[in-house]
C-alpha cells in the first residue's frame, strides 16, 4: 500500500494519482471539502449544497488528467465548483422545478416601503434584511442561470470581471455585457412588481 502523501504539495499529490494511486484523492477532497462546500452554499438551496459539492469532486477526479499545472489547484476547482452550481439551475430551470410563485403580501409590503425610501414603516432591521433576500432570490429564479451566477459572483461576492470570467469561462467582455444586462433585468423585475403592488393598493 502507498503511503498517502497528506502533507505534501497538490501537484505532488496529483502526481501520485495521475501515475495510478487513486485513493490519494483523498487527500485533495479532505483538504479542500471544506472551501468547496462555501463556494456550492453561495450559490445552491441548502437542502442541495451536500449533492452538489459531491458532483464537483467527481468533476474534478475526472478531470484531473486536464489539470495543466500552470493555475493554483485551489482555483481550477474553484471553477468547477462555480460552473457545477450553473449546471445545477441550468437543469432546474430546464426541468420547472422552480416555484414562480408570486411574492407573499409581506414582501409586497416591504417592497413598496423600501422602494419609496420610507424604511421607518418597515420591521426590525434584520427583518427588513431576511425579506430583502427573499425578494432578491425570488427575482433572480426568473432569471436565466447564466444572467444568475454573473449577478451572484460580480454583485453579491463582489468579484472582479476577470475573477468572475476565471470561474465561469468567459471572456471579461462577456462578463461585462452579461452583468450589466442581468443587473437591469433584476431591476426591472423587482420595479414592476413594486408598480404591481402600488397598483393593488390603490385599487383597494
Amino acid at each position: 500500500m502507498k503511503h498517502r502523501p497528506d502533507d505534501s504539495s497538490d501537484a505532488a499529490i496529483i502526481d501520485t494519482i495521475l501515475s495510478g494511486d487513486v485513493n490519494a484523492f483523498e487527500v485533495l477532497l479532505e483538504r479542500y471539502q471544506a472551501y468547496v462546500f462555501s463556494v456550492v452554499r453561495k450559490h445552491v438551496p441548502a437542502d442541495q449544497v451536500e449533492e452538489t459539492a459531491h458532483e464537483v469532486f467527481i468533476r474534478a477526479y475526472q478531470g484531473l488528467f486536464s489539470f495543466s499545472g500552470k493555475s493554483v489547484f485551489k482555483a481550477w476547482l474553484a471553477g468547477i465548483a462555480v460552473r457545477t452550481c450553473y449546471d445545477f439551475w441550468r437543469k432546474r430551470y430546464r426541468s420547472k422545478e422552480i416555484s414562480f410563485s408570486s411574492l407573499t403580501e409581506a414582501h409586497r409590503v416591504w417592497l413598496e416601503t423600501a422602494m419609496s425610501a420610507d424604511l421607518s414603516r418597515a420591521s426590525d432591521e434584520t427583518n427588513r434584511r431576511g425579506e430583502a433576500l427573499e425578494i432578491l432570490d425570488w427575482a433572480l429564479a426568473r432569471l436565466s442561470a447564466a444572467d444568475r451566477m454573473v449577478l451572484e459572483l460580480v454583485y453579491l461576492e463582489g468579484r472582479s470581471h476577470r475573477e468572475a470570467g476565471a470561474l465561469l469561462g468567459w471572456s471579461i467582455a462577456n462578463v461585462k455585457i452579461r452583468a450589466y444586462r442581468a443587473k437591469k433585468k433584476l431591476y426591472n423585475l423587482i420595479m414592476m412588481e413594486n408598480l404591481k403592488t402600488r397598483g393593488n393598493h390603490e385599487n383597494r
